[in-house]
């Protein structure tokens, strides 16, 4: 297995591609194997560095994790932290950097962290917290959505009643793959981690810190996403100077839904 140490954690990486340098930082839950059609789609433009993070994919827990699994303390510093050791074990000095939804949530505490060292900034269905708004409180529901996979598909696109999905097959072909995802096995050490990441998006709030964004930033938001919603991203560009932001056909995987959005995500960080 291919992996660098920090804060006594073994890290699960993967680096490919051909062109600029481009930090990913991936999604609630979600993980290297989870997330390869996008990851591979941004390897054709740029080489691509992303990690496993702490106790989520290859990545596994540390044996005082599983020890005081009640404690909730693991902070959106903590990640980002995790995500500008890699950069560092790799040798980047700067990068280019995209973080999707909870991956935005890390981005932008990079960005507010260490501003000389993004080039250029995409944020992807994402919210900052505090007074910019918060995504929707997902810790609070984690057991209902266990139960209730449909409501999860209502969060990630007001229009995916089964009726919608009945007209729409590249639409339900999107749902049936979160249903799948949401269904999927996990195990102790997985629910863990998924349950200690989505306390730290809780308590994420970089409203403030924003400003100290200096690089050319891409907000993208999609039309029907009721988990990030656009006021969230709208909020976000109104804080971050020559911030631009675009709003897609599509929900909380729009990136996936609108043709346009993916080119226009890669486009803009290889400008």
């Amino acid at each position: 297995m291919v992996s660098f140490s920090h804060d006594s954690f073994n890290f699960f990486y993967d680096v490919a591609g051909d062109g600029p340098k481009l930090l990913f930082c991936n999604g609630s839950g979600t993980s290297i194997a989870t997330t390869e059609p996008l990851l591979a789609v941004f390897r054709r433009q740029f080489t691509l560095a992303v990690h496993d993070q702490r106790g989520l994919g290859r990545t596994g827990l540390r044996a005082d994790d599983l020890e005081v699994a009640s404690r909730e303390r693991w902070t959106m510093a903590d990640y980002a932290a995790d995500a500008l050791a890699f950069a560092d074990y790799l040798g980047w000095d700067t990068f280019r950097l995209v973080g999707v939804s909870f991956g935005g949530m890390v981005a932008q505490e990079i960005a507010v962290t260490a501003p000389g060292r993004v080039e250029r900034l995409a944020l992807v269905c994402t919210s900052s917290g505090g007074l910019g708004g918060s995504s929707f409180p997902l810790h609070e529901l984690q057991p209902r959505l266990v139960d209730d996979p449909s409501l999860a598909l209502r969060l990630a696109d007001s229009r995916f009643t089964p009726e919608w999905l009945a007209e729409h097959p590249r639409d339900a072909v999107i749902a049936d793959a979160r249903r799948v995802s949401a269904e999927r096995q996990r195990s102790p050490q997985e629910l863990l981690g998924e349950r200690l990441q989505l306390k730290a998006r809780s308590r994420h709030d970089v409203w403030d810190r924003l400003p100290r964004v200096s690089c050319p930033t891409l907000v993208a938001s999609g039309r029907f996403d009721l988990m990030a919603p656009v006021p969230n991203g709208e909020a976000i560009a109104s804080q971050v100077a020559g911030a631009e932001l675009r709003v897609y056909d599509g929900g909380h995987t729009f990136f996936y839904q609108d043709r346009s959005a993916l080119p226009d995500i890669c486009h803009f960080l290889a400008d």
